[in-house]
């Protein structure tokens, strides 16, 4: 197995999921001067796993990654950045690797983490199912950069399985959270210098612990009936975004919040987006009714075609938090900004 974006916050708990499964060695690709050490932890706890330098930066580089390679793990991404940082990292990198592919004479089975941001939710009705037979996003230039660079990356995956016949599974997580990972979703509010503006409200949140979300991309690498299928990734009974900021106070440190209904929230883009087009562009246009839709629109999750590939997660939406939690509070004491 090949595991691209290895040494990232998800690769390493997916590393660490498929030495502990013993199903094949692990080959895990980083990107030369890219930080390792928590990888490398993982990596020396067993055996089954290394670490190989390289890059997907062209075509003949991806060849050398995916030499021999049975199952393609493809997480690497860029998560920020200007929107040609985004495109590089995530559009340019993934067709490198997919014409890689085409050149070579296997064809492995690839196993592409997508995002629910390629969902279209913003024309749906408040409190919509979304499931993996929601429409992707018909305006993805209404979008921020990261949606619109996962979308058209997940197209360029299905063209070439169609093209070249390929083994082909997509996963698309909510979102992912974990001892290690970001301390509040957008999903939850935007933090201001001050304040922060809780958005989410009773908005359920469609969260994926960093350890059952690797788990599910394993199953999905080695399971025969996840071949050609699209399967949303969330865990089990999901918590509000007013719970979870609540248990957050709580468990983490207490700060100062602010709550912003919807459609005041909806008001307030309306506003900025009329200021942006009467002033020129003085003002950015960062807050639109689109993306206020996209994001804090109440939408519901369920996570029955994962279930049915006979995914398990190894911890509870309970037992993920209070890990969670546990360590935030160590990186807010050790003067850590969180959130």
């Amino acid at each position: 197995a090949l595991v691209t974006g290895a040494n990232g916050f998800l690769g390493v708990a997916l590393t660490e999921r498929l030495m502990a499964r013993q199903e094949g060695p692990v080959r895990c690709l980083v990107r030369s001067g890219s930080q390792k050490e928590r990888l490398e932890r993982v990596v020396s706890t067993g055996s089954g796993a290394e670490i190989v330098t390289g890059a997907l930066a062209s075509p003949e580089a991806a060849a050398a990654a995916i030499e021999g390679a049975d199952v393609v793990y493809h997480l690497a991404a860029s998560l920020r950045g200007s929107t040609a940082d985004l495109f590089l990292g995530t559009v340019v990198t993934s067709k490198n690797l997919l014409e890689a592919v085409r050149l070579s004479d296997r064809r492995p089975r690839i196993v592409l983490v997508s995002s629910f941001s390629v969902y279209g939710v913003a024309g749906l009705r408040r409190g919509s199912l979304v499931d993996e037979l929601t429409p992707l996003e018909p305006h993805p230039e209404l979008r921020d950069p990261y949606a619109q660079a996962k979308l058209r990356q997940e197209l360029l995956f299905r063209e070439y399985a169609e093209r070249l016949s390929l083994p082909l599974v997509v996963l698309r997580p909510g979102v992912i959270y974990g001892p290690e990972g970001g301390a509040m979703s957008t999903r939850v509010g935007l933090s201001l210098p001050g304040i922060f503006l809780h958005l989410g409200g009773g908005n359920p949140l469609p969260l994926s612990y960093v350890a059952n979300c690797a788990e599910a991309i394993a199953v999905a690498g080695s399971t025969a009936e996840a071949e050609g299928q699209t399967v949303n990734v969330v865990d089990d009974a999901p918590l509000s975004s007013r719970s979870y900021l609540r248990r957050f106070k709580r468990d983490v440190g207490s700060f100062r919040s602010l709550y912003v209904p919807y459609p005041v929230l909806l008001g307030l883009a309306h506003g900025v987006r009329w200021y942006h087009r009467h002033s020129r562009g003085q003002l950015p246009a960062l807050l639109t009714p689109y993306r206020v839709a996209s994001t804090w629109k109440r939408t519901r999750f369920e996570n029955g075609r994962l279930r049915k590939l006979g995914w398990s997660p190894p911890f509870s939406t309970d037992e993920g938090l209070r890990r969670t939690f546990e360590r935030l509070k160590e990186r807010r004491e050790a003067g850590e900004r969180v959130p």
